[in-house]
């Protein structure tokens, strides 16, 4: 918190020395180009499939397209809500197997590449499922075919009732051309995108960022502003002082204690957009290492952790978890419906006598990783200091971001918070993080499953399997709530807090919708410059 408002300080300092370039850079400023400040160091991808970091998702969301997705600014709640794209129409089996969808047609692809045809469609769903980033989302897909040029169905191993939410409105399952995949070649089409998108790629920059301009073919309306620039700037400071300056339209904010408030008392006229729930903060139980083999010690833990407070701290960013799940987020569930053992009030003397009780009566003291990036090192700072007074001893040794997630996968750490955007489809968090199959490896090779639940101790798999096989949506839901529970008594993974991913961008910059919830990302084809 200190080190953000120092930055402030700075940055007051340096606004002043730069008033006079400031007016006229932004008066300069093309209306015709939207300037994104991304909180990287630079560009890695602009393949969909092999998208490593979220920031490049920016780019992404505007040059490529799904079949189907929600409406812009909002997740879909339930499988009704999802709007056509690339796809005209579709229907799906009885028992939820098999999906067929037909295919807008007429759809063009960037730089000349022809017509999108269901071989397309087809080819990028089996791509996904061979390689790539969610290869497990895809490991369903028994196989996707063109029936016709404009029809593709789709075979699935198992039922999914959501299907859509689950690997259609993924990132993974953006249609990419065929015809170029295999032209341009595997490595250089990682950053030589060919999509539907309202926006083509003009150059990828491996050190600035990515620029983008409106495709004069696009099947629907064509984008409002011409061109859009995703410029890389890592550093906190610089990035608000370009947005400040009028060098930049939009930029990520730090999602920490504090940083909204002293940015609006910097410009009150600066709109804050922020999606709701946003990153689910959750905090990976290793049971394989002691103490927290024990139950008895992760109880102590779940009744030293304030919950509310956590997201009181990272107000007006932050949310409440009733397990993994916010309330209003399937299954529903809310804090009066569990059973009072499974509500753990925050009780420091409470969490004493469990330690005693497991053995420890003089407290647990215990190392624990932590990425430096601010909603991270903030978060964990914060639970460091909740759970002090009830006898653990944290030592938290915070350190390069990438690097943290690279410990975190290789089984290097105790307590490992992970932070992630989830859809209303709560089995894709059970999946890669609670599912013995996405089990943690010390070489790396395994999953997001950091506490190794269901291999170190009995799991939920079973309870997954069944909720991915439900034929009916309602089945589906109370299985999720069974899992819900079960995670609650054994404790391997807890809830901290959601965290709304937040752009702040100028007012003369006009997104045509209000962003409500959805992914850390969002279409810019509706977007004005005033």
């Amino acid at each position: 918190m200190t080190l953000n408002r120092r930055h402030f300080i700075e940055l007051a300092a340096a606004s002043t020395a730069v008033t006079a370039f400031s007016s006229t850079a932004a008066r300069a400023q093309s209306d015709d180009t939207i300037r994104i400040g991304i909180a990287a160091n630079n560009p890695r991808h602009s393949d969909p499939n092999q998208t490593t970091q979220g920031p490049d998702n920016w780019a992404v969301e505007q040059m490529y397209e799904q079949l189907v997705r929600p409406e812009d600014g909002r997740f879909a709640l339930t499988p009704e809500d999802y709007l056509p794209v690339l796809a005209t129409e579709w229907s799906v089996s009885e028992d939820a197997k098999t999906w067929t969808f037909k295919l807008r047609e007429g759809v063009q692809f960037h730089r000349g590449y022809g017509e999108m045809t269901a071989e397309d469609a087809a080819f990028t769903f089996l791509k996904a499922k061979e390689f790539g980033t969610s290869r497990v989302i895809f490991a369903n897909i028994a196989d996707a075919v063109a029936a016709g040029p404009y029809e593709l169905v789709i075979t699935l191993l198992a039922p999914d009732v959501n299907f859509l939410g689950t690997t259609v409105f993924s990132l993974n399952a953006n249609i990419a051309s065929k015809k170029a995949y295999e032209e341009i070649g595997v490595e250089a089409f990682t950053t030589d995108a060919i999509g539907t998108g309202p926006y083509e790629l003009v150059r990828f920059d491996a050190e600035s960022g990515l620029y983008l301009q409106r495709f004069a073919d696009y099947w629907g309306e064509p984008a409002k502003v011409g061109n859009i620039e995703c410029l890389y700037i890592a550093d906190t400071t610089a990035r608000t002082l370009a947005l400040v300056s009028g060098q930049v339209d939009m930029i990520e904010a730090v999602r920490a204690p504090g940083w909204i408030d002293s940015i609006l008392q910097r410009d009150p006229t600066l709109q804050i957009d922020m999606t709701v729930p946003g990153s689910f903060n959750t905090l990976h139980v290793n049971l394989t290492r002691a103490p927290f083999d024990n139950l008895l010690v992760r109880q102590a833990l779940m009744h030293a952790i304030d919950r509310p407070t956590v997201s009181q701290a990272l107000a007006p960013m932050g949310g409440l978890l009733v397990g993994l799940q916010p309330d209003f987020f399937p299954p529903n569930l809310t804090t009066e419906e569990l059973p009072e053992e499974l509500r753990y009030p925050y009780d420091p003397e409470r969490a004493r006598a469990l330690l005693a009780e497991a053995g420890f009566p003089d407290g647990v003291s215990f190392d624990a990783l932590c990425s430096q990036r601010e909603d991270y090192s903030s978060t964990m700072l914060i639970v460091q200091e909740l759970i002090r007074p009830a006898g653990f001893n944290m030592n938290l040794i915070i350190g390069d971001h990438t690097a943290y997630h690279a410990d975190n996968r290789s089984d290097k750490n105790t307590l490992a918070m992970h932070a992630s955007s989830y859809p209303p489809i709560p089995s894709q968090l059970y999946i890669q993080q609670l599912y013995s199959k996405a089990e943690v490896k010390a070489d790396g090779s395994g999953g997001g499953n950091y506490s190794h639940y269901g291999v170190a101790i009995p799991g939920v798999d079973e309870l997954i399997e069944q909720a991915l096989s439900a034929t009916n949506y309602d089945t589906y839901l109370q299985l999720c709530r069974d899992i819900e529970l079960q995670v609650l008594r054994d404790l391997p993974l807890i809830g901290l807090s959601t965290l709304s991913y937040t752009m702040v961008r100028n007012s003369r910059l006009e997104l045509g919708y209000e962003v409500q919830s959805g992914y850390a990302r969002w279409r810019l084809h509706r977007a004005t410059k005033a």
